[in-house]
């Protein structure tokens, strides 16, 4: 490993551990076992893209075009509140636990559509992945390592939430856990939603 690799392996995971909307649906979905890979794969794909991008020298481009970012501030402002809101009414009305009988399990197509819009409506993402990675890939001696440990970053974060939530199971088992889980996650989307509308 180079020292750019190194960086932008550091760097790439700093910025993806907190907990977010993206990172919140993605241990849903590991906890209920569904399109877990397909989740993981989605999330870092799009982050290595974006990364990508940023290094390629996208993140310019997305300074000089505020609308941009604008939109995608108001689009997932609106996608996140609808989304918290839906989750804290299922924790208001509760029963629900990882092995509800009957339960439908969503499409993989409803699963990934709702998982871009977290990903992709969200502005914090471009500020991180393009700008941000972006800007610091300039200073590195080997800007395509540095991009190739900010991806790698993301594969291993995505996909250790996703398969790891599992050792959580016994505990999310129970309904009381689950509701916990829900006002968690609510909060979480709310409180996003605020800050893009109030312009964090």
């Amino acid at each position: 490993m180079t020292p750019s690799f190194l960086t932008g392996l550091v760097t790439g995971l700093s910025l993806i551990v907190a907990i977010g909307a993206q990172n919140a649906f993605v241990l849903k979905q590991g906890l209920l076992r569904q399109h877990v890979f397909a989740v993981c794969a989605f999330c870092a794909v799009s982050d290595a893209a974006l990364i990508a991008a940023g290094v390629a020298g996208a993140g310019a481009i997305a300074e000089r075009a505020p609308w941009f970012l604008a939109a995608m501030r108001w689009g997932g402002a609106a996608f996140l509140t609808w989304y918290g809101l839906r989750a804290l009414v299922s924790a208001w009305r509760g029963g629900q636990g990882l092995h509800a009988a009957g339960a439908a399990v969503p499409s993989l197509a409803a699963t990934l559509a709702t998982i871009a819009a977290l990903t992709w409506l969200n502005p914090h993402v471009y500020l991180d992945t393009v700008v941000l990675l972006g800007a610091v890939s300039a200073s590195q001696p080997d800007r395509l390592s540095f991009a190739l440990g900010a991806m790698s970053g993301s594969f291993l974060f995505f996909f250790s939430l996703g398969y790891g939530a599992r050792l959580l199971v016994p505990v999310f088992a129970r309904p009381a856990a689950w509701r916990v889980l829900d006002v968690l996650i609510g909060a979480v989307m709310l409180a996003i939603a605020a800050g893009l509308v109030l312009g964090g």
